[in-house]
């Protein structure tokens, strides 16, 4: 179990930006996933920062403003308690999801970016923003439009490192040649790895950090989901394709694999996917997320699991890319992805 007296290893995305190896995804802790209780958030947030995590990644959208403000008040009670640990804020911009329940355009209007920055930073309580991605491009947009816009923001002081969220290669580069990108977001794990054939290797060549989301699969890889029942009511993977029957009845053959493979080393099937993946480049920095600790610290623990060339060998041959049945999102969420 980590403290503050045993560091967390660190890793460095692009331009530089020092973090946690793990950071954490807080999008679970405002909608999607159940049912959400504020005091337990702003505890489970305490104990992230506790644990060593430095690196907390929100977006306006998660909530429509909410998991930012609860981040707000976390960040504004470590300070009055005087607590020594900076930690790092990334949030996004570039999704409106209006009025519906789930219908969202992405927007990457310049005067919609400024707006969304500076709603930002008042519910973050911050003057300055870490990292701050484009949640989604515009596939009909400009992308040269919008990072200018975000390197005026740079210059205003009002954000520090640039990202984008769910780009293509050729957009990357793009995006790359206007204003440094610190750091690419995307959706990345073992039933996860399209990103490899163009996307990752771009990253790597222009010195971009890639910090994925959903290491874990949305929880498929921890093994502790078997069937649709396994989810709440309300949870949003009720409706998602690799969770429907069929696609789900398929899915589950892939995981004997990371089982074997976890059993070999005394570890959990999450912590085999989370090593897996932090094997991939030495700027990857994954951000599961959670609202329990037990599990936060059971992520911790795949920081100290040493997968060997057979374990990996045996995850490649049983999860190569495409393995995974069904889309990772349904046709509305799928909106901007690798634009």
């Amino acid at each position: 179990m980590s403290s503050p007296d045993t560091p967390l290893a660190r890793r460095t995305l692009g331009q530089n930006l020092n973090v946690s190896a793990l950071g954490y995804g807080a999008m679970g802790i405002s909608e999607f996933y159940g049912p959400s209780d504020d005091t337990a958030s702003r505890a489970m947030l305490d104990e992230v920062a506790n644990a060593g995590i430095d690196f907390i990644d929100t977006a306006d959208m998660y909530g429509r403003g909410h998991n930012e403000s609860l981040i707000g008040d976390f960040l504004n009670h470590r300070r009055r308690s005087g607590s020594p640990q900076e930690t790092k804020i990334a949030t996004k911009c570039g999704i409106d999801r209006g009025d519906a329940d789930y219908a969202r355009r992405v927007n990457n209007d310049p005067d919609y970016i400024r707006a969304c920055c500076d709603a930002s930073l008042q519910r973050l309580g911050v003057e300055r923003i870490d990292l701050y991605y484009l949640h989604r491009v515009d596939p009909q947009g400009d992308i040269r439009a919008a990072m200018e816009c975000l390197a005026e923001l740079v210059q205003a002081g009002k954000i520090a490192h640039v990202g984008l969220c769910e780009v293509s290669a050729n957009t990357l580069a793009k995006a790359h040649a206007v204003h440094p990108v610190t750091a690419l977001q995307t959706e990345y794990s073992l039933w996860t790895r399209d990103v490899e054939t163009e996307i990752l290797p771009t990253a790597q060549r222009l010195g971009i950090g890639v910090v994925p989301y959903s290491p874990l699969g949305r929880g498929f890889l921890t093994g502790r989901i078997t069937q649709q029942a396994d989810l709440a009511e309300d949870d949003f993977r009720r409706h998602n394709p690799r969770f429907q029957a069929d696609n789900l009845s398929h899915n589950l053959s892939l995981l004997d694999t990371v089982h074997r493979v976890a059993e070999r080393h005394e570890a959990t099937p999450g912590q085999v996917a989370l090593a897996w993946l932090l094997t991939r480049d030495a700027h990857i920095v994954p951000i599961p997320g959670t609202r329990r600790s037990t599990y936060l610290y059971e992520n911790l623990g795949a920081l100290a699991l040493n997968l060997e060339k057979r374990d990996l060998d045996d995850l490649d041959t049983a999860l190569p890319p495409d393995a995974a049945h069904g889309e990772r999102y349904t046709e509305e969420g799928m909106k901007g992805v690798n634009a």
